[in-house]
């Protein structure tokens, strides 16, 4: 018995530079359904959209917030060349939705067709590079990038097979800063 009866993702919040580009992009290229508008005293904003399964993508909009940050707060805008998405400690790196498998290829073509550039299908897999060419039995996710436009790096990812298995997938051990 655990501690804690967590029942899994209420919302993420993010934070937008611009609220109206922000809600037409997750409604009409995402199709996402906005679900909750709040004005925040400060006159700025925090809306939410259904991701499904109860769970919400949520972002703010502060008159007064800071700059982004790529390549520190973020993943830079150049990843799709470098293949860098290294991020600062505390950041969030990128955010995955649960799709289903047999339409990866079907939601890339439409955000292509919409004008967002997405990475190839990448086959996650437990190989030396990561990735494999193709799905086989060595894949444990299968999945495309793009970004949102604040530079979120968003992720339409499927599960090939349940993980967990402590032989399979349980092999490292967590890194020590020294």
């Amino acid at each position: 018995m655990t501690d804690f009866q967590i029942k899994g993702i209420n919302h993420i919040a993010l934070v937008c530079k611009d609220m109206a580009r922000t809600v037409d992009f997750y409604t009409n290229t995402l199709g996402l359904k906005l679900i909750k508008t709040i004005a925040l005293p400060d006159g700025g904003q925090h809306f939410f959209f259904d991701i499904g399964n109860g769970d919400a993508l949520a972002f703010f909009w502060f008159p007064s917030a800071p700059q982004a940050a790529p390549g520190i707060a973020s993943v830079g805008l150049d990843a799709f060349q470098t293949g860098n998405v290294t991020t600062a400690h505390g950041s969030l790196n990128h955010l995955a939705f649960n799709v289903p498998l047999e339409k990866i290829e079907e939601y890339r073509e439409k955000l292509i067709a919409k004008g967002v550039q997405t990475t190839p299908v990448l086959h996650h897999a437990d190989v030396p590079s990561g990735y494999t060419p193709e799905l086989d039995e060595n894949t444990f996710i299968s999945s495309i990038y793009f970004f949102d436009p604040d530079g979120i790096l968003l992720e339409f990812a499927a599960n090939v097979r349940s993980l967990g298995d402590p032989v399979r997938d349980l092999q490292h051990q967590s890194a020590t800063v020294k």
